[in-house]
């Protein structure tokens, strides 16, 4: 009866733990140092952007464009640093891009939010032009060839280590940190769940719904352009290809973290569970030879069982 309880309570954190064993014996160099270093290396530029992405869906909205607005970012950065570099010199140039990434991306959120206020525009359909309208952006900037103006020594911030830990780890920590503490201590965070539990009831307890809906956007933005400088470091390079198809993986982990896509539900502890279960099976499925077509089959699985799992708990739980 106690482990039926720890179950419906901690579903994800168990199978985390079951799976994770599992891959100890069953594949071959999973269980060392460097390999574990290696999966939260790859996992910390989706998780950052999924953090961002718990609480628009939280808030009843979605984000469909956070794939091409990594390679957007990604360019950007390049195209400015190329740009200013005679000027300024290559790292105050590089700040200034990855500045210009963030205002942009923040930006968008902004619009988003705006478009979603005034003419009722689902977030969804917007989102979904924007993937698009952002990947064409990152083609003419970089005219289809990738942008390497960085300087060799821009690759730690994607790639180096500090105190034997891949740095874009602390990044991802200091992301989960902050919207950690927005959604649990501050009256923003409160917001998020009340709009996207019963936006009517939230507006008429004196909440700024759209305010509130178009923040948790432009904050998105802003993780996704931090992530976008993040892989140009670690590619050392723009490339308009760079994270295709990140949104659905994104979106995935946020739904396997138990985050709701009605709205006003989830957990930006949830969100980071989803993430590192999305990390190791991709990780041990490599190591286990598992073909990528399989991966994907399994990976589409896994939102399945995951979304009928949490409602099955959550229909149990309310009887």
């Amino acid at each position: 009866m106690a482990l039926a309880g720890l179950f419906r309570r901690y579903p994800m954190e168990i199978i985390l733990v079951a799976m994770y064993l599992y891959l100890v014996f069953a594949a071959p160099g999973f269980a060392t140092i460097d390999n574990q270093l290696n999966i939260l290396r790859n996992i910390t530029m989706m998780g950052i952007i999924a953090f961002g992405m718990t609480m628009v869906i939280i808030s009843g909205e979605i984000d469909l464009s956070v794939g091409s607005g990594v390679a957007f970012s990604g360019c950007l950065t390049a195209w400015v640093t190329r740009e200013l570099t005679p000027f300024l010199g290559p790292y105050p140039s590089i700040a200034v891009g990855a500045v210009a990434a963030m205002v942009a991306l923040a930006a968008i959120g902004v619009f988003t939010g705006k478009l979603r206020q005034h003419f009722n525009m689902p977030t969804f359909i917007t989102t979904l032009g924007l993937l698009t309208v952002l990947s064409g952006a990152a083609n003419l900037i970089t005219g289809g060839f990738p942008i390497t103006s960085f300087p060799y020594e821009f690759s730690f911030l994607g790639s180096g280590f500090l105190f034997g830990i891949p740095f874009p780890v602390y990044i991802f920590v200091a992301v989960f940190g902050l919207v950690f503490f927005l959604m649990n201590y501050t009256s923003f965070g409160r917001s998020l769940y009340a709009v996207g539990g019963n936006l009517e009831a939230a507006r008429l307890s004196g909440i700024d719904v759209w305010k509130t809906k178009t923040l948790a956007l432009a904050l998105t933005g802003v993780f996704t352009a931090i992530a976008g400088v993040l892989i140009a470091s670690q590619i050392l390079s723009g490339s308009a290809s760079a994270a295709r198809g990140w949104e659905l993986t994104v979106i995935s982990a946020v739904i396997i973290g138990g985050t709701s896509l009605f709205g006003g539900k989830g957990t930006i502890r949830g969100t980071l569970i989803g993430v590192l279960f999305l990390g190791v099976i991709v990780n041990g499925m490599t190591l286990l030879n598992v073909s990528e077509y399989w991966q994907l089959v399994v990976r589409g699985a896994l939102i399945i069982g995951a979304v009928l799992m949490n409602h099955m708990l959550e229909t149990q739980a309310r009887r």
